[in-house]
C-alpha cells in the first residue's frame, strides 16, 4: 500500500494567498488623503452641528412661527396669517416706542462706554505698579451676573432712600424719580450697562494696543509728538479694527437689551418697561408678547424685527464708510 508524502505531488505548491502587499500602498494613500482633506472638516463639524441645532434651526422656525397665529399654551396649533403679524406690528405704537427706547438707551450706554474703555486701556498700557491687579479688577463687573448688578444699581437709584438722590441732596438738588420718568430711567439703565461692559472692552483695546510696534511711538516721539498726538495718530489708528469690532458687539448687545431694564422695573412694570412704557426695549416687548400676552407669533415677529434692525444699522454703516472713502 503506497503512502503519500508531502513531496508526493511534486507539482503541488502552497495554496494561493490574496495579494495584500498591493493593497497596502492603496489603503495608505486613501487614509492619507482622508487625513489631509477630511480632518479639517471633522474638526470644524462640531461647531456647525451645534450652530445648526441651536441657532440656524431656531432662526428658521422663528420665521415660520412669525407667519402664524400661535398661542403659548397650544404651540402645536398654528393658524396661517401670512404677514398680518408684521402689519400689526408696524401699526403698533408700542413697537415704535420700544424701537426708539432701544436706540436711545443704546446710544447713551455705548458711546460713553467705549470712550471710557479706550481711555482706561490707554492708562493700563503704561508700565505702573499694580497694573496686573487693575487689569483683573476691570473684569470684575463683567464677571458679575446681570441680576446682581441690576439689583444693586436699582437700590442706588431708589427715589426715597437711594444713594444717588442722597448725593444730589447734598448739593441742593431735588430727588429724581429715576424709575417713573423717561430720561432718568434710561440714564439709570445705561449706567448699569456702562458699569458692566467698560472693563471688558478696555481689555480688548489693551490687547490691541500691546500689539502696536514700539518703534512707531519712538518715531513719533523723535518727531516731537506729545502723548496726546501719539494717542490720536498712532494708538487709535493702530486699533481701528478692534474699535469697529467693539462697536459691532455693543450694537448687538444694545438691540438685545433685556435683563437690566427688566430687573430695574422691580415687578410687573419691568416687563412693560414702566407704567408708561418709558424704558421698554425690543427685548422686553418680545417677552411681553410671548410670555405675558401668550402670542408667540407676534413675539417671533418682534424677534425678526430686531434682526432686521441690526441689518439696517450695518448696511447704513457700510454705506457711510463707502461715502467717506469716496470723498476722502
Amino acid at each position: 500500500m503506497a503512502t503519500s508524502t508531502p513531496n508526493a505531488q511534486a507539482g503541488a505548491g502552497p495554496s494561493p494567498q490574496p495579494d495584500r502587499e498591493g493593497a497596502g500602498p492603496w489603503l495608505g494613500a486613501l487614509l492619507h488623503r482622508l487625513d489631509v482633506k477630511g480632518a479639517p472638516y471633522a474638526f470644524v463639524a462640531p461647531f456647525f452641528v451645534v450652530f445648526a441645532a441651536f441657532s440656524f434651526y431656531p432662526l428658521l422656525y422663528t420665521s415660520w412661527i412669525s407667519l402664524h397665529r400661535v398661542e403659548l399654551a397650544t404651540l402645536d396649533v398654528m393658524e396661517w396669517v401670512a404677514f398680518d403679524n408684521y402689519v400689526e406690528l408696524w401699526n403698533d405704537a408700542r413697537f415704535w416706542n420700544a424701537t426708539a427706547n432701544t436706540i436711545t438707551i443704546g446710544v447713551i450706554s455705548t458711546v460713553p462706554q467705549l470712550l471710557m474703555a479706550l481711555g482706561l486701556a490707554h492708562l493700563l498700557n503704561y508700565k505702573m505698579r499694580g497694573s496686573l491687579f487693575f487689569r483683573i479688577a476691570s473684569l470684575v463687573p463683567y464677571a458679575t451676573s446681570v441680576g446682581a448688578a441690576a439689583l444693586v444699581f436699582t437700590m442706588l437709584f431708589e427715589r426715597d432712600f437711594g444713594m444717588i438722590n442722597w448725593m444730589l441732596g447734598l448739593v441742593g438738588m431735588d430727588p429724581v424719580n429715576w424709575e417713573a420718568d423717561k430720561w432718568p430711567a434710561q440714564v439709570a439703565i445705561s449706567t448699569i450697562v456702562i458699569w458692566r461692559w467698560t472693563g471688558y472692552n478696555a481689555l480688548l483695546y489693551l490687547a490691541a494696543m500691546q500689539a502696536i510696534p514700539a518703534d512707531r511711538y519712538e518715531a513719533a516721539a523723535i518727531d516731537g509728538a506729545s502723548r496726546w498726538k501719539q494717542f490720536t495718530h498712532v494708538t487709535v489708528p493702530g486699533i481701528r479694527s478692534t474699535i469697529v469690532f467693539t462697536i459691532v458687539l455693543s450694537t448687538i448687545g444694545a438691540t438685545q437689551l433685556f435683563g437690566e431694564p427688566l430687573i430695574f422695573g422691580q415687578g410687573p412694570n419691568g416687563v412693560t418697561g414702566g407704567a408708561d412704557n418709558q424704558y421698554q426695549t425690543l427685548g422686553l416687548l418680545l417677552y411681553e408678547e410671548g410670555w405675558k400676552n401668550y402670542q408667540m407669533g407676534r413675539s417671533a415677529t418682534v424677534a425678526w424685527a430686531m434682526f432686521l434692525l441690526l441689518v439696517v444699522v450695518f448696511v447704513a454703516q457700510r454705506l457711510i464708510k463707502r461715502l467717506r472713502s469716496r470723498t476722502s
